[in-house]
């Protein structure tokens, strides 16, 4: 993975899970075979909530995993998917895919996912922008969680961007 978009991809990823616990939205980690291709970074897993679903998986796609239905499910009041990680152009896209045939709206936070190749990452978003998801960034997504400069935890998340 290139050096910039790592560093990228944890902080940001860090920002909006911080921002997502502050604020009650639920957030689950899927996990690629962690065995053979290693484990979430630290620093971002020290991010998670203790209620944080967790699903390890060996499809490309989250929605063929075993327990990932049955984990995202407890939000069905929720139609709306965050999207970061890794590969953008393997995983992140086809978990995309999947999301929007079970009907949910999509939002693929650019400076959030990484590839090892940009080219990939670029080609990745390009094609989940042309079937209707839509690409964001972290700022955005938190800014519209917000919703309004009065927000009672606007000050605390706003110093994540400082």
């Amino acid at each position: 993975m290139p050096d910039d978009c790592l560093e990228s991809l944890t902080r940001n990823t860090e920002k909006l899970v911080k921002s997502a616990c502050t604020l009650g939205i639920p957030v689950m980690l899927t996990e690629q075979y962690p065995v053979g291709l290693g484990a979430t970074l630290e620093n971002v897993v020290g991010c998670l909530p203790g209620d944080a679903g967790c699903c390890e998986k060996t499809t490309f796609s989250c929605c063929e995993a075993d327990s990932f239905e049955t984990q995202l499910y407890p939000a069905e009041q929720r139609k709306q998917v965050i999207l970061a990680g890794v590969e953008a152009h393997i995983c992140v896209l086809q978990t995309a895919a999947g999301l929007q045939r079970w009907g949910f709206d999509l939002y693929v936070v650019e400076d959030a996912i990484c590839s090892r190749d940009p080219r990939h990452k670029l080609n990745a978003l390009r094609r989940m922008e042309q079937h209707g998801v839509q690409v964001t960034n972290t700022e955005s997504v938190v800014f519209e969680w917000l919703g309004d400069s009065r927000h009672p935890e606007f000050r605390t998340l706003t110093k994540l961007f400082r």
